[in-house]
């Protein structure tokens, strides 16, 4: 493989990401780990999990994104009433024919912004679950494929719980990402607040088109990962498993279950789409590195001794971090 042609491939069709981050900067202040991660869903095709307090701009941020892409865009507000077919539609009887017609639910767009997830019960989990991971939905007898790029944004508040649904475990490990967000500086806050009490229009222009994303994404496929970082990334999911084989002992009793065959596929994935961000043509050490927390901190279950001790998932992935060689 020439990889200096393949570089310069890369650096050529990524030209957009800076146009694009230019764009949503326009109303996003800060939190720029948060959109890189966006972006790095969108090339990745996953589906992205976001936690924060309220008023952190999450919900904003993924509308933001939309709206820079000549994309459908739907925000479906999660609550504990929510039904099935109110997500993805349902059969409806015509009397005057005599038969049932489909009318298809909000779930039939590029962009699904399910707000506050956790507030939905296990039924419309459920329905949702099929379309995150098939990319198709069921109503009555009938199958229909859904629209390309489809991604769920989901947000979540971590302090909140009253009337809150844990998500099932095969669910949050649909979500390529899982992104923490955390109050904005004292300088940003300030360019916020100034930005939102005055009359200012700072609406965002589609500036790329759903065709080049496609396109995009086959070019993330691209990126080049050679077979050092490869063992790079398996070491680290592998040693979510068994922390003993990696000289990490102290983890084998905070670790309840480690992460599953996607943690290394999306590790790999999301790498890439970093490199393509940063617009390399191939994968170092620091693209794993930067993005290991996003992807596997929803995938590592801890023990009761870890949650007395408060010892998050967040620590062990640091421990197996700091432990393991760079290649």
């Amino acid at each position: 493989m020439d990889i200096s042609a393949l570089n310069e491939k890369i650096r050529n069709e990524s030209a957009f990401i800076d146009i694009l981050m230019q764009e949503i900067g326009k109303v996003i202040v800060g939190q720029k780990a948060m959109v890189e991660r966006l972006v790095v869903g969108l090339l990745g095709n996953g589906h992205i999990l976001i936690e924060g307090v309220p008023g952190l701009a999450k919900t904003l941020a993924i509308k933001t994104l939309a709206s820079a892409m000549k994309a459908r865009f739907q925000r479906i507000q999660f609550t504990p009433d929510l039904l099935p077919a109110d997500l993805i539609g349902t059969q409806i009887y015509n009397q005057r024919e005599g038969s049932f017609f489909i009318r298809k639910g909000p779930i039939f767009a590029n962009f699904i912004l399910a707000d506050e997830i956790n507030r939905a019960p296990a039924k419309v989990q459920s329905a949702l679950l099929e379309a995150m991971q098939e990319r198709q939905v069921t109503i009555g007898e009938e199958t229909f494929k859904l629209d390309d790029p489809f991604i769920v944004l989901a947000t979540q508040n971590p302090i909140e719980q009253e009337g809150t649904y844990p998500l099932p475990e095969a669910q949050v490990d649909r979500f390529m990402l899982k992104i923490k967000i955390t109050y904005p500086l004292r300088d940003e806050e300030q360019r916020i607040m100034k930005q939102n009490v005055t009359d200012v229009d700072y609406a965002v222009q589609p500036v790329i088109s759903i065709g080049e994303i496609i396109n995009a994404r086959k070019l993330v496929r691209e990126v080049y990962v050679d077979e050092k970082i490869e063992k790079y990334i398996l070491d680290i999911v592998f040693a979510t498993r068994t922390p003993k084989d990696f000289g990490l002992e102290k983890l084998s009793d905070l670790i309840s279950y480690g992460a599953s065959p996607r943690a290394s596929i999306y590790l790999a994935l999301a790498a890439k789409s970093l490199a393509f961000i940063k617009r390399r043509g191939y994968v170092i050490p620091e693209d794993v590195r930067a993005i290991c927390m996003d992807v596997l901190r929803h995938r590592i279950a801890v023990t009761y001794e870890a949650e007395a001790e408060e010892l998050t998932s967040e620590y062990i992935i640091q421990e197996i971090l700091n432990k393991l060689e760079v290649p």
